[in-house]
């Protein structure tokens, strides 16, 4: 374990790609990011844990779905800037959209070449799989596609469309319709995520300052962030 670890140039490079292979069909699994606290507690567990770069933390593969990756082997790269990890996907499905494989996109057909063999409705909550929706349109045709068509016009049309969202909202609570403040509620909540799905902020990272604040009184909270 030492050894590995002392392999690799952490400050040169604090993240190294991480590639999951099946261990028993060779099948390519997904790509990952490891820092080296997540190849510790890889190594230490023997269950793959990866850095996210959108979530900013390590993260446990198959946290929220169970469809964790038992670690087989471990090899390291002429380089020793890249993992390749041998594991048992537990679940059958590696990627989030419930496929085997995150590699099922032919660039040639434009096809998908495999079908779902795990339906994740229940992994994940509808904001992480909406946020998920809005990352794989973003670059499809703005004719056939909303999310795409807001990222084909800017940042100023996706704010727009925030603070207009935000403005009926605040109607509709000053008028005491509930039935329309859900609706404008969910609106505002979908354009948000289209904002920060142009900066790749996940909401995880929005439950996490939530969490980082549970417990403090909101001036407290204010006051921390002034100092």
């Amino acid at each position: 374990m030492a050894s590995l670890l002392a392999s690799i140039d952490w400050d040169k490079s604090p993240l190294i790609p991480a590639i999951a292979q099946d261990a028993q069909s060779g099948d390519v699994l997904m790509l990952a990011y490891m820092d080296k606290e997540a190849l510790e507690k890889t190594l230490q567990t023997r269950y793959a844990h990866y850095f996210s770069r959108s979530k900013q933390r390590q993260w446990k593969k198959g946290e929220e779905s169970g469809n964790v990756q038992e670690v087989k082997n471990i090899l390291l790269d002429c380089d020793s800037d890249t993992l390749l990890l041998k594991v048992i996907q537990h679940g059958g499905a590696a990627c989030h959209t419930g496929r085997v494989s995150c590699f099922f996109k032919d660039l040639d057909s434009g096809e998908t070449t495999a079908e779902p063999i795990q339906d994740m409705s229940a992994a994940y909550s509808i904001v992480d799989r909406l946020y998920h929706t809005i990352l794989e349109r973003r670059n499809q045709d703005p004719k056939s596609s909303y999310v795409a068509k807001l990222f084909s016009k800017g940042d100023t049309t996706i704010l727009k469309k925030v603070i207009e969202e935000a403005g009926e909202l605040a109607l509709a609570v000053k008028d005491k319709d509930e039935t329309e403040a859900i609706y404008e509620a969910a609106d505002l909540l979908f354009h948000s995520l289209v904002a920060l799905a142009s900066m790749n902020i996940s909401p995880d990272r929005i439950k996490q300052e939530l969490a980082r604040r549970e417990g403090l009184s909101g001036i407290e909270e204010k006051n921390s962030r002034a100092d």
